[in-house]
């Protein structure tokens, strides 16, 4: 996918450009840019912002505003311009002829970062099928130096322009290539979806982390692996943007025994590209089959309740809706407010510290284990298999022995009950 290196070396510098239509977040925006910006190694040197009632259809900016940047450009000495949207290719294509620079968008930007940050084999399909998606169409015009004189006779590729012939071998390479991935990709889903029954099979209930990238949900998994002595299990976590890209998916076993899985996914961020959003559905929709969510807000930004409204809007449109949530609010320590605190299914912590864990684990417990019974069992002596299986797999609350065999008060799932329920004290 090396097209897509658009970001190749660590001597860039840039020149941001926004248009503001009127949003009440765009300043946030451009320093989200920023950010995305500095995650590549890209030092900013400027901003050039423009208040619009609509975006230029050619330029996305005003002409003036064309002008603007191309004598701030030659004074700064930046060697690249980088758009606050994605820009249709005629736009791409008119900035780089009227501001004789490389110009490149949000979406580019946030496919090299997914690009670099890939580590697993279907997070690397997942970009690439993304970056092959948004290059397609942008395919026109990038061999608009060279020749394109249709021939006059005859007809076939010979008779066509250099130009035109090497854009129609590159489009239909492309879009084999791009059939190839969803191939692939296709077959990744139906093996995860194969797991994802297996769960389901096994009743364990199913807990995962969403929010915006960041946030803290990786802190929040691997504190919670350590607490209940999964060391050596723990996921990669980093403060940056989109530091995993990959679905983690961690059994966490309490002292009670009782059991759940804890997913955790790519973070999301405002106007996320759509063909990354769509690409990584798969992945995404780990969180569809969850039985809770614990939403991972970073309560320390000022933006937060934006990031917020991104987070519950990309799940929407990944068709995760309608399951139970806890609000988790971390970085509680830097943001000045009382933690750990609960109040309903809001949690204010800090993963950092490890404090608002054992807060946290019970609202879990509350939500996920609400279907367990507690009831009394005699089970014969010659079925020790059910005690093992009770002692590992139910909180065994007391244990007596008697002539009949051995009397247990338990407290299982409901699954369980009903499969012992002829050994059940009545």
């Amino acid at each position: 996918m090396a097209e897509l290196k658009e970001i190749e070396n660590l001597d860039e510098r840039a020149i941001l450009v926004g248009v503001n239509l009127g949003d009440p977040n765009f300043e946030y925006s451009m320093e989200e840019l920023a950010n995305l910006a500095e995650a590549l190694n890209v030092e900013v040197v400027g901003k050039v912002t423009q208040n619009l009632e609509r975006i230029n259809p050619s330029h996305y900016i005003g002409k003036g505003k064309v002008e603007e940047i191309k004598h701030f450009y030659d004074e700064s000495g930046a060697n690249v311009v980088i758009f606050n949207d994605e820009l249709s290719p005629s736009q791409i294509r008119n900035l780089e002829q009227d501001l004789d620079c490389k110009v490149i968008d949000r979406t580019t930007l946030i496919l090299d970062i997914f690009e670099r940050r890939a580590k697993t084999k279907e997070a690397k399909l997942q970009v690439e099928l993304a970056g092959l998606q948004y290059m397609l169409p942008r395919l026109v015009g990038l061999y608009s130096s060279l020749s394109r004189q249709a021939g006059a006779t005859g007809g076939g590729l010979r008779n066509r322009g250099i130009g035109e012939t090497k854009l129609e071998l590159d489009r239909r390479k492309i879009e084999d290539q791009i059939s190839k991935l969803r191939k692939e990709l296709e077959h990744i889903k139906e093996q995860r979806e194969t797991q994802r029954k297996q769960r389901r099979k096994n009743n364990m209930p199913v807990v995962s982390l969403v929010g915006y990238t960041n946030a803290g949900k990786s802190t929040i998994m691997n504190q919670l692996l350590k607490k209940f002595g999964h060391e050596g299990k723990e996921v990669f976590e980093k403060d940056m943007l989109f530091a995993t890209l990959d679905t983690s998916v961690r059994k966490i076993e309490l002292p009670d025994h009782k059991q759940f899985l804890l997913t955790d996914t790519v973070g999301f961020v405002s106007k996320l590209p759509h063909h990354l959003v769509k690409a990584f559905r798969s992945t995404l929709e780990e969180a569809k089959d969850a039985d809770l969510l614990l939403h991972v807000v970073d309560v320390s930004h000022e933006e937060y309740k934006f990031m917020m409204e991104v987070t519950k809007n990309t799940l929407k449109e990944i068709g995760v809706e309608n399951i139970p949530t806890i609000y988790v609010y971390n970085k509680s320590d830097i943001a000045n407010v009382r933690y750990p605190l609960v109040s309903g299914d809001n949690i204010w912590i800090s993963a950092k510290e490890g404090k608002g864990l054992e807060e946290l684990i019970e609202l879990i417990r509350q939500l996920i284990f609400s279907d367990y019974i507690t009831c009394e069992l005699t089970i014969p002596f010659h079925r020790g298999d059910i005690v093992s299986y009770l002692n590992e797999n139910a909180t065994v609350l007391s244990t007596e022995y008697d002539e009949i065999g051995t009397r247990l008060k338990v407290e299982l799932k409901e699954a369980d009950y009903n499969k012992f329920e002829e050994f059940i004290s009545k």
